[in-house]
């Protein structure tokens, strides 16, 4: 397997989504993450999940969605045995991330600051809700705060419906998968060391990058459209026999197509629909006269037709159904390992290195798992980390 951040060591500090899976994501590119939780709890994720017993046992599924192939150990940042320990492991590191509040690393003592003399060529991730400076740079940061002050929920949903949380955790994931992009670049700097400041918000409004520019540049309000594509019509979701369908022809040569193709050619002289114009400002009402067809045969038939003539079309389905999909089992997004007693189902990496998907090769790691190596690297014996223990340092 390709593994290209293969030789850095990471300290993962952080906890529930946002950090945890840029760190994650590092790992399955080959990196050593080492993950360092508080002694007796750890990450709250282990707490958090849709099985009570994972969460009572300290494995919460939202703990194992991304946690795989870490390593743990716990350590105590408020006593002082403990910032002299994370120091000397962080001698032997690459990269920090952290996703505290801004500035509970500073007020531990643990800063960049201070941890960059320690370790010149630190790189130094902090990922927060609003990033290391502004007015709400201390407000709660938890993903639907994000996403509403970010101005996506605005824009989801229909006019009747928003403002309307989007269906995942987007902020955390988007936040997170921006950290391990900015990760991976500084690695790249020579020589090494480097501040990254991520803010969630800024991550999610800078995916935004239609919807902003259509406000900045264009002078368009932005509004929540519901499931239609406002730059075109017909391109939006539609009902089937069975099952609804998206079609989008954004073209005029596939708007004909697909008139053709539901023997509706009238409808391509009809001064409704005449141009894109005409067909956007009616485009409710075009969308009942197709469906007027569309309902009379199954959904996989309209697709298979229609993406043969041209016409870009595809089935909307459930969580259940896309991971059962042959475009994602034939891909190999998801792979199974053991993991005690259970296979334990996880997605892999969404990049691949040629033919090759990066996955987790060892389980989610029970919470301090690895004391006795990472810390017997350091150099302390059985009886020093015994007396740890007695001292509730790890």
């Amino acid at each position: 397997m390709t593994s290209p951040l293969k030789g850095v060591r990471v300290l993962d500090l952080t906890n529930v989504l946002a950090g945890p899976f840029c760190c994650y994501q590092l790992g399955l590119l080959g990196a050593e993450v080492i993950k360092v939780e508080r002694p007796g709890t750890g990450d709250l994720a282990r707490e958090l999940g849709a099985d009570p017993e994972r969460n009572a046992a300290g494995m919460g599924v939202s703990f194992l969605a991304q946690n795989a192939g870490k390593k743990s150990v716990t350590l105590d940042l408020k006593s002082d045995t403990g910032k002299d320990l994370l120091k000397r492991l962080l001698e032997t590191a690459d990269v920090l991330v952290e996703n505290f509040r801004p500035g509970v690393m500073d007020r531990l003592g643990l800063g960049y600051e201070v941890l960059k003399e320690v370790k010149p060529s630190l790189i130094y991730c902090a990922i927060s809700g609003f990033g290391q400076t502004g007015p709400r740079k201390d407000d709660p940061a938890y993903d639907q705060i994000v996403q509403g002050i970010s101005g996506v929920m605005s824009i989801t949903g229909t006019k009747d419906t928003a403002p309307t949380r989007v269906g995942y955790p987007l902020a955390d994931t988007t936040g997170g998968l921006t950290a391990a992009f900015a990760i991976s670049a500084a690695l790249n700097q020579t020589p090494r060391g480097a501040f990254l400041d991520i803010a969630m918000s800024e991550a999610v409004m800078s995916t935004m990058g239609w919807v902003v520019s259509n406000h900045l540049i264009g002078g368009v309000d932005p509004a929540a459209d519901g499931n239609e594509n406002p730059t075109s019509a017909p391109s939006g979701t539609f009902e089937t026999a069975d099952h609804p369908i998206n079609i989008a022809a954004n073209r005029d040569s596939q708007w004909a197509a697909l008139a053709k193709h539901l023997n509706r050619e009238d409808l391509l002289t009809h001064p409704d629909y005449a141009t894109r114009e005409d067909r956007k400002r009616n485009r409710h009402k075009l969308r009942t006269v197709l469906e007027e067809t569309l309902r009379t045969s199954p959904a996989d038939k309209w697709v298979a037709e229609l993406n043969a003539l041209g016409v870009p079309s595809g089935p909307v389905l459930t969580v259940q159904d896309a991971l059962k999909d042959p475009q994602a089992t034939g891909r190999n997004l998801t792979a199974a390992f053991p993991n005690g007693s259970e296979m334990l189902e996880l997605l892999g990496s969404p990049i691949l290195f040629g033919d090759q998907r990066p996955h987790p090769t060892t389980p989610p790691p029970d919470l301090g798992a690895d004391n006795n190596d990472v810390w017997g690297m350091l150099g302390l014996s059985e009886e020093d980390l015994d007396e740890l223990r007695k001292r509730k340092v790890i």
